[in-house]
């Protein structure tokens, strides 16, 4: 059930259909369009029509020249041949042939394709499984018909006698024609340039009026201006009268041959409306894959029950409409899942929440009607048995009912028909009245939603709802974003918190008088405007730090990656040094029976020799080179040895360093991610009585106590509290170091810096300075940041030319104390804004 009846209308779907039947090729497709596209509310059907475009759309970028696109709507004249001696006109019989044709094409094919265990297209084939094919009705009327849809002259042997008679007879006439005309422009009664012509179905001579008596026959016509006369010369009159005659002869026998034709369509009539009803359906398939990839739609995954879980969805009305004039749509991602089953959407007005609301309602009427709908792959969606709406004005003039009198009589409805499987979509909910009542009767209208179990997508500007949302369970807030510095919407859905009507902004940027803003601003209260800006700045630390957890998630893929490579590559070292070992044990026992051989030819060459002192010598002087060899080749193998070992541990080392970096690196941001203290980094061991320097400084100091992950220095004469993670231990400094490092601070010093610290903020504005001016400004600024040990200040200099931002950007790249520097999120000044880090 969809409420109300005008539902399509409100969400843009009677368009969709529009376009669908733009798409269609014939009156089948856009018949079905209109009486076969409506809302499935079964999880089976929406599944199966889903199916049957996913296998179409990979048919028609997967399959060529299967078929002709021939969809000729012919069923009102198979519908007229239903009584006898009525027939088929040569026209309707040729489209009716094309079409047959095509059916039997698809069905032939998607039959074949079925044959298999697994079909290729099994949602098509299914289609096609119960089709009738002709095609001993197709091959019948090709005997009959040309190739033009014409009745050949072979179709009977007595119309090819005819055709043949009457062109023997029009040869005739010609021939008598082209003579009495060149005898009579040879005596001067007509033009050169005449040729006979055609009038009521008879060759005539054109003549001029006062010339025709010169010759003789029947004047049939003249023209217009009365300066042609057209004359049938009365030696052709009889053979036109013969040709005639064989005309009305033939077109009797054309039309007992359509006769004979349609008799044996007639039988076969129902079967053939059948197919054509197959073939209307391909005519919506193509069409709907047509208008699929026009919009880059997708068939997301579809679960039986409530479900969303959207990605980048559009409207796709609307995304036509901006591409037109050159924009593009921000797309949404839409959330209703788990225990959270109403999407209470705020923010300011023209922010895109109407929009928002519509893109829901149409893409998923859209989905349940078996279309495919423009969102990313990823997406999930759920089947609803009802989807309501109430939107846009819906007063009742005709009943004499106010606005909010019939927005009530909507959420009556919706009360009592609306269960855990419907859909509900409400704009401006509780709006229409005193705002103090009409938020209260919204806020109880919307607990009966949650205690129904309902699901929804709902806007509003009430505060109270929004409170509502923030302590019911299944009620989650959505923000639709807005940009402060630019002062205009970014049409950005962000879900989890709500959003801001900017009223005062808002009414700045239209240029209303500052004193009647102010005016208002006091009347509503300081702590109510700036409830805004605090939930801004609660939105913005939240996206900081969901930023922060994406990058330590992405860090530590990379780590766990570089880990296992090196693992793998200790594995690889290990199992080559085994084979080296082995192949180099092999190599010493060979060595070693060289070696023997050696000695004992060695000892029989002496023996040999006996006393010959000579032979001697030289035996003995090549048996101690050999050791020299011998010797060399065992260093060498050693220092192979030693450096394959010294390869091992550096690959150990390695691998230990990166495992203990990626713990270190996880704990950290981690706990940074917490709002927490940085931890001491485990190289750092800093105890009461060390020696220690800040990193990247040289100035030595002592530690005297040690509290937590603050430690008490006492630097020359000034002591100082300083993180753990900031010190490195040193050795003591020699006297005359000491007192080249101390310096003397003196009480009121450090109460100044004291103070200082307490008094400083960590924004500054330059709008409206000079570059010079700003720039003194910023040094300054920067340098008591530095100073006062703050991790993070903002910048704000505003857009404009650019040029500010850029000499300030330039100053902060010469300062060493400065880590990096950016814009500030769009959503909270973009490019006005430049975050610096210390």
């Amino acid at each position: 059930m969809i409420f109300p009846e005008n539902f399509e209308q409100k969400i843009g779907f009677d368009e969709i259909r529009t376009l669908l039947k733009g798409r269609c090729m014939s009156t089948l497709g856009t018949e079905w369009v209109d009486s076969q596209l409506k809302f499935l509310s079964r999880y089976e059907d929406v599944r199966e029509a889903l199916e049957q475009v996913r296998d179409f759309i990979r048919f028609s970028e997967e399959e060529d020249d299967v078929y002709e696109e021939n969809f000729f709507d012919v069923r009102q004249a198979l519908m007229r041949i239903r009584p006898e001696r009525t027939h088929m006109e040569e026209l309707e019989l040729f489209d009716l042939k094309r079409s047959l044709k095509s059916v039997s094409d698809l069905v032939d094919f998607f039959r074949k394709k079925g044959d298999d265990e697994i079909p290729e297209y099994p949602a098509l084939t299914q289609m096609a499984s119960n089709v009738e094919t002709f095609p001993q009705i197709v091959k019948r009327i090709d005997e009959v018909l040309n190739k033009y849809g014409k009745v050949k002259d072979t179709a009977s042997p007595e119309l090819l006698q005819t055709r043949h008679s009457i062109e023997v007879t029009t040869r005739g006439i010609s021939h008598s024609l082209r003579t009495l005309i060149s005898e009579a422009q040879n005596e001067g009664y007509i033009d050169r340039d005449v040729a006979p012509t055609l009038r009521d179905g008879r060759l005539v001579i054109p003549v001029a009026p006062a010339l025709k008596r010169k010759i003789k026959g029947i004047i049939h016509d003249e023209s217009a201006t009365g300066k042609t006369v057209f004359i049938e010369p009365s030696v052709v009159v009889d053979a036109n009268n013969r040709i005639r005659e064989l005309k009305s002869q033939e077109k009797r026998e054309v039309i007992r041959i359509l006769q004979e034709l349609t008799n044996n369509i007639r039988p076969c009539a129902p079967a053939m409306l059948q197919s054509l009803h197959f073939l209307a359906h391909i005519d919506f398939l193509r069409a709907l894959a047509s208008f699929s990839k026009t919009f880059e739609s997708v068939i997301p995954e579809v679960r039986k029950y409530p479900y969303m879980d959207w990605v980048q969805a559009i409207h796709p009305l609307l995304q036509q409409s901006l591409q037109r004039h050159g924009s593009k749509q921000v797309p949404l991602d839409i959330a209703l899942k788990g225990k959270q089953h109403i999407l209470l959407i705020s923010g300011p007005n023209a922010g895109g929440k109407s929009v928002c609301l519509k893109t829901v309602g149409l893409l998923q009427y859209m989905l349940q009607c078996g279309m495919p709908v423009p969102m990313r792959e990823n997406s999930v969606m759920g089947i609803f048995h009802d989807i309501f709406i109430s939107i846009g004005d819906e007063q009742d003039l005709e009943n004499e009912l106010s606005t909010y009198s019939s927005h009530l009589l909507g959420m009556k409805a919706m009360m009592k028909n609306a269960g855990p499987h419907s859909l509900l979509l409400i704009d401006e909910f509780g709006g229409g009245t005193e705002p103090q009542i009409g938020g209260a009767m919204a806020e109880a209208i919307l607990n009966r939603f949650v205690e129904n179990g309902t699901y929804g997508v709902i806007t509003t500007h009430y505060q109270n709802l929004k409170h509502f949302a923030d302590s019911t369970e299944s009620v989650v807030n959505g923000a639709m974003l807005y940009d402060r510095a630019q002062m205009q919407p970014l049409f950005l859905l962000r879900i989890g918190h709500p959003g801001s009507s900017f009223a005062i902004e808002i009414a700045r940027k239209i240029g209303l008088p500052e004193d009647v803003i102010a005016y208002a601003a006091d009347l509503v209260g300081k702590d109510y405007v700036m409830s805004d800006k605090y939930l801004q700045d609660i939105a913005r630390d939240k996206m900081y730090w969901e930023t922060k957890r994406q990058k330590v998630h992405t860090q530590e893929k990379q780590l766990q990656a570089s880990l296992a490579n090196y693992e793998k590559e200790l594995q690889n070292f290990n199992q080559e040094r085994k084979q080296v070992m082995a192949k180099a044990k092999e190599e010493a026992q060979d060595l070693l029976k060289q070696s023997n051989a050696k000695i004992e030819s060695t000892i029989r060459a002496i023996k040999e020799a006996q006393a010959e002192k000579e032979k001697t010598r030289e035996v003995r002087q090549q048996l101690d080179e050999y050791k020299n060899t011998l010797r060399q080749d065992m260093e060498e193998e050693d220092r192979i040895a030693r450096k394959i070992e010294k390869i091992k541990r550096r690959q150990q080392r390695k691998s230990e360093k990166k495992g203990s970096a990626l713990q270190q690196l996880v704990s950290t941001l981690s706990k940074n991610a917490s709002d927490q203290p940085r931890p001491v980094s485990t190289h750092v061991k800093v105890r009461v009585g060390d020696y220690v320097r800040l990193k990247g400084q040289t100035t030595v100091g002592h530690v005297e106590v040690i509290s937590g992950k603050q430690a008490r220095v006492l630097f020359g004469m000034m002591h100082t509290n300083v993180p753990l993670s900031r010190l490195e231990v040193t050795v003591k400094p020699e006297s005359n170091n000491i007192s080249k490092v101390s310096t003397f601070v003196s009480k009121q010093t450090r109460d100044a810096v004291y103070e200082k610290k307490l008094n400083f903020k960590s924004e500054i504005d330059l709008r409206g300075m000079r570059g010079d001016e700003a720039l003194d400004v910023v040094s300054h600024f920067i340098d008591d940041a530095i100073l006062l040990e703050q991790s993070q200040v903002r910048i704000l200099h505003g857009t404009g030319t650019g040029a500010l931002r850029m000499l300030i950007r330039q100053y902060l790249h010469t300062v060493p104390g400065v880590k990096t520097f950016h814009d500030e999120h769009v959503q909270f000044g973009g490019a006005g804004i430049t975050i610096v880090e210390f």
